[in-house]
């Protein structure tokens, strides 16, 4: 991954949102920008919005199971766990926020939410998939699928 290009990227999507959250909203500019030269685009757009709410809705069902299997199997040793999922609960709540808030807008409102239109172009969204795309749970174990 082009880390440059990223941290450019960034650097010019405002907002006190994590990284994830500032790309998600690059690339949903980006593609709300150009639906009307290909209207497959708002089918893009649409799915990448789903995808994200269940992939947050999941990391958080899955942090709610590990604080309860930890707290059956160790007792009182989990205080630090406890703190990360907390974390991990308070940052997809955003998260969920943010996707309901791009969910209720009506596509003729996308134009007031644009950022700049020099932010992000074809090259750096692609860019921003692949990055968003290999923080994804399969890609992250794909060399263990392959060596397995």
């Amino acid at each position: 991954m082009d880390q440059g290009s990223l941290a450019r990227i960034l650097k010019q999507v405002s907002g006190g949102e994590d990284e994830i959250q500032q790309l998600q909203k690059a690339l949903l500019d980006y593609l709300d920008e150009n639906t009307e030269t290909d209207a497959s685009l708002v089918f893009s757009r649409k799915f990448y919005v789903a995808q994200w709410f269940r992939d947050t809705t999941m990391e958080t069902e899955k942090a709610i199971k590990s604080q309860k299997d930890e707290d059956s199997s160790e007792g009182t040793h989990h205080a630090k766990d406890v703190e990360t999922t907390g974390q991990i609960m308070h940052r997809a709540e955003s998260r969920k926020t943010f996707l309901r808030s791009i969910i209720k807008t009506a596509p003729s409102q996308f134009s007031t939410l644009k950022m700049n239109s020099d932010t992000v172009d074809y090259e750096d969204a692609c860019l921003i998939v692949r990055y968003l795309a290999s923080m994804r749970p399969f890609a992250q174990s794909f060399d263990i699928y392959l060596t397995q």
